[in-house]
């Protein structure tokens, strides 16, 4: 008999220690230790805010307002194309106006002006200096056109292939009307900066169209 009261409390006394390790196996259920694994998407929250923060469409924009900066050189163009030349009439006749042109030459030179910078025109007979030079062929006489570095002289059947420079004198000396009338505009247009005009004031005028 007391055999039976022994059994149940040695039951129960083994029933309780086994309880408390199921308890103990519930402790390590809660790994929510998986669940700062789940704080692993925040980190690709991080780079979220680098995406956010690319200065690189900012300079975009700071580029767009470089661009109107190209449109400021427009208006030296518009200050080039105001600048007209000056235009300077020498009366003389047509026999006298080549000496007039020379004189206009050794003024301007005297002034400070570069042999470079003069072009003299002649709408009749041919300056002695262009003259002389076309004796040893055109390739050498334009060759000194080219190279700028002193007065060049030609005339109104060769004046289209001339280039612009500063200075350009025109010696109204004889030749057709039409020489005169074809030289003067052209002239205009290759002075840069001064076109001096010997002859008669009258035909230059007719030709120019001003009151020169």
């Amino acid at each position: 008999m007391p055999l039976i009261p022994e059994e149940p409390q040695i039951h129960e006394s083994a029933q309780g220690p086994r309880a408390t390790p199921a308890s103990g196996r519930t402790a390590p259920t809660p790994r929510p230790v998986p669940g700062p694994r789940p704080a692993a998407p925040p980190r690709p929250g991080r780079p979220g805010p680098l995406r956010p923060t690319p200065p690189v469409q900012r300079t975009s924009h700071d580029v767009a307002v470089a661009k109107p900066g190209p449109s400021v050189p427009a208006a030296p163009a518009a200050v080039t194309a105001s600048a007209a030349p000056q235009i300077q009439l020498i009366p003389a006749s047509a026999e006298g106006a080549l000496d007039a042109a020379e004189e206009a030459v050794d003024l301007l030179l005297d002034s400070g002006r570069a042999p470079g910078d003069v072009l003299v025109i002649t709408t009749g007979e041919q300056h002695p200096w262009a003259a002389h030079e076309l004796s040893f062929g055109e390739a050498p006489y334009w060759a000194q056109h080219d190279a700028g570095d002193d007065v060049f002289y030609t005339d109104a059947t060769a004046a289209p292939r001339a280039a612009s420079r500063p200075v350009v004198v025109v010696a109204v000396n004889g030749g057709p009307e039409a020489a005169a009338a074809a030289v003067l505009p052209l002239a205009l247009t290759r002075a840069g900066a001064l076109l001096i005009v010997c002859g008669d004031p009258q035909q230059i005028n007719s030709v120019l169209g001003a009151g020169v």
